[in-house]
């Protein structure tokens, strides 16, 4: 077994700011669409991914892809999005197993109506702290961040 590679004082000062900084941001956006919608910020995300997806539908297999979710979870989320009239589920024509998720009318009124609130709740909890430099910056962390390769263990 390889020799752990332990962090150094600034990288360990920068890991736990970074916890610290998703933890508030996260606890944030969830309080406000909780308070405001009665929904997770996962639901909001599905939502908001299925209105920019062309003719407002994705396979489910793409959605689970695109909201780093299990498919098992995202199933249940879009269940509950269906309850509520949001979303609407259909087979794949070319693919028995296959299923599509397609927003509503009702969906969308429901993103129209909790979007400004969310927004202003991520430039309160981001953006209003960031200097422009610094937008651009946690920019670049973050795109490398989501690009780095993982490693399988």
């Amino acid at each position: 077994m390889a020799e752990p590679r332990w962090l150094n004082e600034k990288e360990q000062q920068a890991w736990r700011a970074f916890i610290a900084a998703q933890r508030v941001v996260n606890s944030r956006i969830e309080q406000q669409l909780q308070r405001d919608a009665g929904i997770p910020h996962t639901y909001f995300e599905i939502l908001v991914r299925l209105s920019e997806a062309q003719e407002g539908r994705l396979r489910m297999s793409e959605l689970a892809v695109a909201t780093l979710g299990s498919r098992s979870r995202l199933s249940h989320a879009v269940n509950r999005l269906e309850q509520y009239g949001w979303v609407r589920r259909e087979g794949v024509e070319s693919d028995r197993r296959g299923q599509v998720a397609i927003i509503t009318d009702a969906g969308r009124e429901k993103l129209v109506e909790i979007a400004p609130g969310h927004v202003e709740e991520v430039r309160s909890a981001i953006f209003d702290a960031l200097s422009e430099e610094q937008v651009d910056q946690l920019y670049a962390v973050c795109t490398a961040l989501a690009e780095h390769p993982s490693q399988e263990r």
